[in-house]
């Protein structure tokens, strides 16, 4: 079961959070703290030479809903130049770590934050493609501000990442010229905003996938009529999360494959752990369009 955790004072965390700069690690390199992997890969990519980056939830085995601070983190956000949250309640551990381990100078980005959400919200922002831009040009920006003097160099950095970022922004526009509009089901919401970018339609029960995103027991009535779309082909494919596995997922998962409806694991964290950010999400992707390669259109 997961905990469910609260986000304190998200106001604190928004966008840029500057105040002064200019600090670095004694090789020269800014210190840049990740909760979460996928930030950190955006930030390692864009910050190039010019940053030392620390991720804290990177282990693609574990729920990180599931995680729990240690002592290693609370040193890692005492001494950074930069911490990237993910917001939202969705890493509330690290907000208690920069409360209890204040620095003058520390600039904080809290996606959930920058893009206006709540708790209250679907936080699993990596999977939009537009948030991950724009999370991209908020890193590039709060590193020319805390060393205006590589701004070129990290202007620079930003191009490239777009480049490397083209082969993913394109293969969502090629699923979703060739499959939008099509009815799909997923047992929870890691995967809403990129169906929404793909253009695909989810319509799994609200109240099973918000269930088990909460980890608690969905209602009989919605497992009921999860299970008749998928016996019944109304679906054609299921997204499953892999790291949030319960005997409730794993049944409509085994019910999908005996049903003919083909599967599609997709992760919370990068997978494999050291992978980047856009190697993860093209891999997952091009599996996504194989599945519905397999089922007419509908």
């Amino acid at each position: 079961m997961r905990r469910v955790v609260a986000l304190a004072t998200l106001a604190l965390l928004a966008g840029c959070g500057l105040a002064g700069g200019g600090n670095s690690t004694s090789g020269g390199q800014l210190s840049v703290v990740a909760a979460e992997a996928f930030w950190g890969s955006l930030a390692t990519q864009l910050g190039g030479d010019h940053v030392a980056v620390t991720n804290i939830v990177s282990d693609p085995h574990q729920d990180p809903h599931d995680y729990e601070s240690s002592p290693q983190d609370a040193r890692a956000f005492a001494s950074a130049d930069m911490v990237i949250l993910n917001g939202a309640g969705y890493d509330a551990w690290a907000q208690k770590l920069l409360d209890a381990n204040p620095k003058d100078g520390r600039t904080v980005l809290s996606v959930a934050g920058m893009i206006g959400k709540q708790t209250s919200d679907n936080p699993h922002f990596w999977y939009s493609p537009t948030y991950v831009d724009q999370v991209a040009d908020q890193i590039t920006q709060n590193l020319k501000q805390l060393a205006p003097s590589d701004a070129t160099y990290f202007t620079e950095q930003r191009t490239k990442f777009a480049t490397a970022l083209r082969p993913y922004h394109d293969l969502i526009t090629s699923i979703r010229v060739q499959f939008g509009g099509t009815h799909i089901a997923a047992t929870e919401s890691v995967f809403n905003y990129m169906s929404d970018a793909l253009g695909l339609q989810i319509i799994s029960p609200p109240a099973f996938m918000r269930a088990i995103s909460e980890g608690g027991d969905p209602p009989v009535s919605s497992a009921a009529t999860f299970q008749d779309q998928i016996q019944n082909h109304q679906v054609k494919l299921l997204i499953y999360n892999t790291q949030t596995v319960t005997s409730v997922t794993t049944n409509l998962k085994q019910l999908a494959i005996a049903a003919g409806v083909p599967v599609v694991g997709v992760s919370e964290t990068m997978q494999p752990a050291n992978s980047k950010f856009q190697d993860w999400q093209y891999a997952q992707l091009t599996a996504l369009q194989k599945a519905l390669k397999l089922s007419p259109r509908g």
